[in-house]
């Protein structure tokens, strides 16, 4: 087997099987386990559809059971249902990291609004919103246009969040919308006060500490160059 080559392990494939769609009507699907390897190959590698190895089957195979799988929400559950596997996480952290979009990005339908692509200092870019728990591991994601202010996304993906008591965050997204929305969840908002609030809310550096936990998750993430580079993949997945 070429080391180049992204395959599942039989472990990783056994935590994937349960969550597949067993609703398919008509000719069996292809392998599932050939097809979504190639498909984590091709994002992984940040290739082309057309340039993914022959080994993983047709290059259509590929593309059009990433797309019609983003277009169901699929990908979306398996995330979701992968994320919660291990209970509730005793902290989360909350945190953005823009994303220079490739020049090829832009023409998609309905412009680039629907596509999360804003106009910034640096340029077209995109930014990606993250949960993630102490272990590093995310929980949710949103994206947004890279001008989109993290305190008004935070207020979006806060939603999103699983039970937990606390939630470490830097000063960008200390608002009191967002303390307010964290207190009604159950939740301890530590975030550090920005310098010209009057009143300072409680805040433990000791906490803190965790925070980078998000920033080593976006190192990693980042070690995958489509998402980074941003050129042309689904939006809804």
């Amino acid at each position: 087997m070429n080391r180049d080559h992204f395959w599942l392990t039989d472990e990783q494939f056994a935590k994937l099987r349960p969550h597949l769609p067993t609703d398919t009507r008509g000719k069996p699907r292809v392998d599932d386990r050939r097809v979504i390897s190639g498909i984590i190959h091709v994002i992984k590698s940040g290739g082309r559809w057309v340039d993914a190895p022959s080994v993983y089957g047709p290059r259509k195979t590929l593309y059009n059971r990433f797309q019609r799988w983003a277009a169901k929400g699929i990908w979306s559950s398996i995330f979701h249902a992968l994320a919660n596997a291990g209970g509730p996480p005793a902290q989360l952290l909350i945190d953005s990291s823009a994303v220079r979009a490739h020049r090829s990005a832009a023409g998609g339908k309905k412009g680039e609004l629907n596509q999360a692509i804003g106009r910034s200092r640096g340029g077209r870019t995109t930014k990606i919103h993250a949960l993630t728990d102490e272990l590093c591991r995310p929980v949710a994601f949103l994206l947004t246009g890279g001008h989109v202010a993290d305190c008004k996304a935070g207020e979006v993906l806060i939603q999103r969040m699983p039970p937990t008591s606390l939630l470490n965050a830097d000063k960008g997204y200390d608002s009191d919308a967002i303390r307010r929305q964290v207190k009604e969840r159950g939740a301890f908002a530590n975030i550090p006060p920005k310098a010209n609030r009057k009143w300072k809310n409680c805040f433990s550096p000791y906490l803190y500490r965790d925070r980078n936990a998000i920033e080593r998750m976006f190192c990693r993430l980042k070690d995958w160059p489509a998402p980074m580079m941003w050129s042309g993949f689904n939006l809804n997945a």
